[in-house]
């Protein structure tokens, strides 16, 4: 124990140090937020970066033949960016591109513009059965989308389908849900139909966070439901449209459960329809793991690209309405 003198001669002031148990709380507190992340951060390095790492670099590999005949033996050679020009001179990866374009167009502002009506509709002032409301609307995101595209394959399909039923009974014919004229729209709707539910809960939570007052304030100024929905509601969760619009977007570009799981039912499906598709052809069925990890790597680095647009453009347009 240490002691402070006096200057003006009295007794010494007995010092003490910070005991043990006092360093040890201090020391856990700081450590906490590090323990309770580690798991998730475990995860994220065994089962995002170093699967992607593993990719990048497979990506500047290729097997090639070595010795002539039958004797001779593959090895794997360094190939520079050969694997990339290939990637991008393969005409069925471009297609499926486009594509997967199509259908984002369609898919991505359906399933968003749905989900912001059912949100303001079960925030509106009256609505009633709320509680069954978010359920029914959350119900098939629970759905596993395998189980999701398979249900709706068979509701698709001519023989089964009670839609081409009702059409047949009319003299109209069988809806062409899985011909070319109308695949783009059936497998959209499976994902608008298993996405919905998600992104109204996030916009919907948003919604509730507004402060009463304003919407009160707006009620007693003479506005409308719809004038308080558009002009007080949806500047205020901006936010979560930004996020849920970014998990829209990845979702598009991840587009592989449904088509494959169509592909059985119907003759428009190739294996090539979608570039996850085709990932999985190079991969798993031509055996061209460095073909597949290019093409991995250029769609990862276009989603990202898309990903940082988006937010550029957002952050420009929230500029301009501060300015």
């Amino acid at each position: 124990m240490l002691h402070l003198t006096d200057p003006a001669g009295g007794a010494a002031v007995p010092l003490r140090r910070a005991s043990r148990p006092r360093r040890r709380s201090a020391l856990r507190s700081r450590s906490a937020p590090y323990f309770f992340s580690a798991p998730a951060m475990l995860l994220y390095l065994g089962f995002t970066i170093i699967p992607l790492g593993y990719a990048f670099g497979s990506s500047f590999f290729a097997q090639r033949l070595t010795g002539g005949g039958i004797l001779g033996t593959k090895e794997t050679i360094f190939v520079w960016f050969e694997n990339y020009a290939k990637v991008f001179a393969d005409a069925s990866l471009l297609a499926g591109l486009g594509r997967l374009s199509i259908y984002g167009i369609i898919a991505v502002p359906l399933t968003l513009g749905l989900a912001l009506v059912f949100a303001l509709l079960l925030d509106a002032q009256g609505t009633r059965f709320t509680r069954f409301g978010r359920t029914a609307i959350f119900i098939p995101y629970a759905v596993p989308g395998v189980v999701a595209a398979l249900m709706w394959g068979f509701m698709y399909l001519p023989s089964t389908s009670p839609f081409s039923y009702v059409t047949e009974s009319l003299g109209l014919g069988s809806i062409p849900f899985l011909e070319p004229e109308g695949l783009y729209g059936s497998i959209a709707n499976i994902t608008i139909w298993g996405g919905i539910g998600f992104n109204m809960l996030v916009i919907y939570t948003a919604l509730r966070s507004i402060p009463s007052e304003l919407v009160e304030a707006a009620r007693i100024d003479g506005a409308t439901e719809t004038q308080i929905a558009l002009h007080v509601k949806i500047p205020l969760v901006g936010p979560a449209l930004i996020l849920t619009a970014i998990f829209s977007l990845l979702g598009a570009l991840q587009l592989y459960g449904e088509p494959a799981m169509l592909m059985p039912l119907t003759n428009s499906i190739s294996t090539t329809w979608a570039p996850l598709m085709s990932i999985y052809r190079d991969a798993f069925i031509l055996d061209n793991l460095s073909s597949a990890a290019a093409s991995s790597m250029i769609l990862a680095f276009g989603t990202a690209a898309i990903s940082l647009l988006v937010l550029a453009i957002v952050r420009r347009m929230n500029r301009r309405g501060l300015a």
